[in-house]
């Protein structure tokens, strides 16, 4: 994470190309919302049913993110994946195709939520793409409990920031330095995402994949909750520019990150 994170008013309807909703597809549904709902304080209401059952995250009655049950024979990894906005996701959906990646799923009518895809980048690491209706996303950020960062951990950045430049119309930012391998992804001037390229130091078990930042009152309180909560800690809060982070995961093994914003 090199870069400031969203406000906290973020608009109405999300731009395309900013991420605009983060989502959890778990095998446990009821435990799962116990240990967010514990961590982050989130309370539950039922979500579009399209893809089986569904809640969505409320913090203070606004929308933060979404959960969803896994049929029980999918053994896909447990893994939070964001979604990326569009006006045309029919588009978006056929650019990704030409660029190299992959749709799996979608794209797909969400009741009169919006309309959704699930596809991966031509490396490997999957992400959503969201086209709202009645359901514009996340509607709050800026305090704990919310999404406040994504970032891909990938091998190398030069050819996947190239496919979601193509397909979103990012503008990058390279971070300058030989041995540190980061493209922050901008929307309009500015920082909504970061790519990280990380190269062989990838976990086996995961390869190119999202990860999300949650903004929390403070990490390290944050993390002696969540290992109290059957959650796993997979690097201790450290000192951060922006911030102290612990990289974490949930009892089913989703990867997230915890960041203490310095203000």
């Amino acid at each position: 994470m090199t870069e400031a994170r969203g406000s906290a008013a973020p608009p109405a309807r999300h731009t395309p190309g900013t991420p605009c909703w983060v989502s959890l597809m778990v095998h446990g549904l009821a435990a799962t919302q116990e240990f967010y709902g514990s961590l982050f304080g989130w309370e539950f209401v039922p979500g579009p049913q399209q893809l089986g059952p569904y809640v969505r995250a409320l913090l203070g009655g606004q929308e933060v993110a979404g959960i969803g049950q896994l049929p029980p024979d999918r053994r896909l990894p447990v893994a939070w994946t964001p979604y990326l906005a569009s006006d045309d996701i029919e588009l978006t959906a056929e650019t990704v195709r030409l660029c190299g990646g992959t749709v799996g799923v979608g794209p797909l009518d969400a009741g009169d939520a919006g309309r959704l895809v699930i596809g991966s980048d031509p490396a490997g690491a999957v992400f959503g793409v969201w086209q709202a209706a009645a359901h514009l996303g996340t509607s709050v950020a800026g305090v704990p409990g919310t999404p406040a960062w994504h970032e891909l951990l990938t091998f190398e950045t030069v050819s996947v920031a190239k496919f979601y430049e193509t397909v979103f119309g990012y503008e990058e930012e390279p971070v300058g330095s030989a041995d540190f391998d980061y493209v922050t992804l901008h929307v309009g001037g500015r920082p909504v995402a970061g790519l990280h390229g990380v190269g062989h130091t990838l976990p086996r078990d995961r390869g190119p994949h999202w990860m999300t930042y949650f903004e929390v009152a403070d990490a390290t309180d944050s993390t002696r909750l969540l290992t109290d909560l059957g959650g796993h800690v997979l690097r201790p809060p450290h000192d951060s520019p922006h911030g102290r982070v612990a990289t974490v995961a949930d009892p089913e093994g989703a990867r997230f990150a915890l960041i203490e914003n310095p203000g």
